[in-house]
């Protein structure tokens, strides 16, 4: 079965995968270490614009190393989960440091950087450089849940299983891996999508047993469901972010008081940017780091 199921992937992917600035060619080791921050929970269309930009200002480590992390905060704008922004500069860092400005090839010394986890070392590895490894996200797992094990849904993460379930399907011709490996991502970015799969145009079809069995409903363990946005501490610290963000001198507490009406809530907002190094007290005010 891996056989057939990788080669059904791997023609698709070649015939229907997107452009995409990672995938072309001569695109940088760094430059796909910074886009696989930035894709982690932010659509494709969002990151794209963002991602150019930040490549011709920073086209290397080196030269986002060199600047202050708040100017990385400033330039991540709205793509959410600013933190990923500190560590991406503390991760250039790291690599100017460490691996004379060149991002390393090698999973263990990708993971040994600030804030890369399995995936992101896992991607780099195998996009930027080649390698042979299982590179899993939230796409792929749903296409393994399906297609292999019948389920309409993936069970909450689990590194270990679905590293070892991806491995199992994973050839072992190199560039075929690779392009296995982004045939899985795309194929549940574009067609085994969450709700309304488009079954009638994947080519595991024939191969799926969750449309074998009948598409049966998802009965097991799920992710905790995220709490909504609107009037949460995330959009009191988004607000309190996008002033500092605007602003090149400290933003008073006073100014800070207009952004939001909920003087508790504004202040814990304040206190865990504070906290998580989003955020600095200065003399007057509060400024990016």
């Amino acid at each position: 079965m891996p056989d057939a199921f990788s080669s059904a992937v791997v023609d698709w992917y070649k015939a229907n995968r997107r452009d995409l600035p990672w995938r072309r060619d001569g695109f940088t080791a760094w430059g796909t270490l910074v886009s696989e921050f930035m894709l982690q929970q932010t659509p494709v269309s969002r990151v794209i614009p963002r991602l150019e930009e930040w490549l011709t200002r920073w086209p290397t480590p080196a030269a986002l190393a060199a600047v202050p992390p708040g100017e990385a905060v400033r330039a991540w704008q709205s793509l959410g989960y600013p933190r990923r922004a500190l560590w991406l500069h503390a991760a250039a860092v790291a690599i100017t440091e460490r691996h004379g400005g060149v991002v390393p090839d090698d999973v263990e010394a990708l993971l040994a950087l600030p804030g890369i986890g399995d995936y992101t070392a896992r991607a780099v590895a195998v996009f930027a450089y080649g390698a042979r490894h299982p590179v899993v996200d939230t796409n792929t797992r749903r296409v393994i849940a399906r297609a292999v094990d019948g389920q309409g849904e993936p069970s909450p993460p689990n590194a270990r299983r679905d590293l070892a379930a991806m491995s199992a399907l994973l050839p072992h011709d190199l560039p075929v891996a690779a392009a296995f490996n982004a045939g899985m991502m795309e194929l549940g970015a574009i067609i085994c999508v969450a709700r309304s799969p488009r079954c009638d145009e994947c080519p595991l079809a024939q191969r799926c047993a969750w449309r074998a069995a009948g598409y049966p409903e998802y009965d097991g363990p799920r992710k905790a469901v995220q709490k909504k946005y609107e009037g949460s501490d995330r959009q009191v610290r988004g607000r309190i972010l996008a002033e500092l963000r605007a602003s090149h001198i400290p933003v008073t507490a006073e100014e800070l008081e207009l952004i939001w009406p909920d003087a508790a809530q504004r202040e814990r907002a304040l206190s865990g940017l504070l906290e998580d190094g989003l955020a600095v007290a200065e003399a007057g005010g509060y400024t990016l780091p």
